[in-house]
């Protein structure tokens, strides 16, 4: 939930409401306290956020914000380096404990190296707010790393200019291109191997046991929900799909199954009414589908229900979603 704080932080700060920000991406606020958010939710946060603020240069701004909170318990690791390029090797080990978005990938040259970007959106395409902010937060990272900014050599971005050429230069000070095969950064082997003062081998090792242990727990959370938020959307009708019948085909009994889910502070129902959530958002983007069958294929009796329902996950009836949606929406997945 890192990024999220981030976007809701430079909403804040240029004078957006939660409430607006949240409601004009259709996520509901109670959300906020769930540990991990599906990929194209924040996607929708972060498009809503550069609509709504009006600001070209959202993106940068907020990952320039990035600190050490931002990467939970792989930041005291990082902090611990003996020098920047064990740090982004750290970064790239213990992607999944920061950001289920994307990975970085480390390109080593005779000279410099390249920090490339390689997102893991879902439905959604990526907004170019998204890699902007994260190579910002990758220069703001060094800031609280080597307690001094590194200057890049080069920065590429695969998506074409968004903002004032002024902002990208004051955030990475170096020359910049877009429209690239690629997103990333350019930087000099001697900064990424310059020895760092504060490196402590033993207090590195201690952290990364912690995170290897909380990067096992996230794996093994993961699959199970995963798979069952799956399993339900592929069978979706009417009727839904039941929890007796989601244990046979896991082979589970309703109570094992039912224990499982509450490990991951989740319930059957939750995730049932994730799977008609998505699936009401992606049915809604086809203008042909009518307001009754999509109600009926997601095994509503009456539109009455639905439209409930659908208030309570965006804030808007599926009308109004149909015209202040943009177009071909599709289903955020689950966290």
């Amino acid at each position: 939930m890192s990024w999220v704080q981030t976007v809701l932080g430079e909403a804040r700060r240029q004078g957006l409401s939660e409430h607006a920000l949240l409601t004009a991406a259709g996520i509901r606020p109670a959300e906020l306290t769930q540990d991990r958010w599906p990929i194209d939710h924040i996607t929708r946060l972060w498009r809503a956020a550069a609509r709504l603020s009006h600001d070209p240069a959202f993106g940068l701004k907020a990952g320039t914000l990035v600190g050490p909170a931002s990467f939970n318990v792989v930041s005291f690791i990082l902090q611990s380096a003996a020098n920047l390029r064990q740090a982004f090797n750290i970064i790239q080990k213990y992607q999944t404990l920061i950001s289920d978005g994307g990975r970085f990938q480390l390109l080593s040259g005779p000279e410099a190296s390249w920090l490339v970007y390689h997102p893991r959106q879902g439905d959604l395409a990526f907004s170019p707010h998204q890699i902007e902010a994260v190579l910002a937060a990758v220069v703001s990272a060094t800031q609280w790393i080597t307690h001094h900014p590194i200057r890049p050599h080069l920065v590429r971005f695969s998506h074409e200019q968004v903002g004032p050429l002024q902002g990208y230069r004051q955030v990475f000070s170096c020359p910049i291109e877009f429209n690239q095969a690629y997103s990333g950064l350019l930087i000099a082997n001697e900064v990424l191997d310059h020895a760092l003062p504060q490196a402590n081998t033993q207090l590195a090792q201690l952290h990364e046991q912690y995170a290897t242990a909380q990067l096992h727990a996230l794996a093994q959370s993961q699959t199970f929900d995963e798979a069952l938020y799956t399993w339900i959307r592929t069978r979706m009708g009417p009727p839904p799909p039941t929890r007796a019948e989601a244990a046979q085909a896991f082979d589970l009994s309703e109570r094992t199954l039912a224990r499982r889910l509450h490990a991951l502070h989740t319930s059957y129902l939750d995730i049932l009414d994730h799977a008609r959530r998505d699936l009401a958002l992606q049915l809604l983007s086809d203008p042909t589908q009518s307001l009754h069958d999509i109600a009926h294929s997601l095994g509503f009796a009456e539109l009455s229900p639905f439209y409930r329902a659908f208030q309570r996950w965006t804030g808007h009836t599926p009308g109004q979603w149909r015209r202040i949606a943009p177009p071909h929406t599709q289903p955020p997945g689950l966290c």
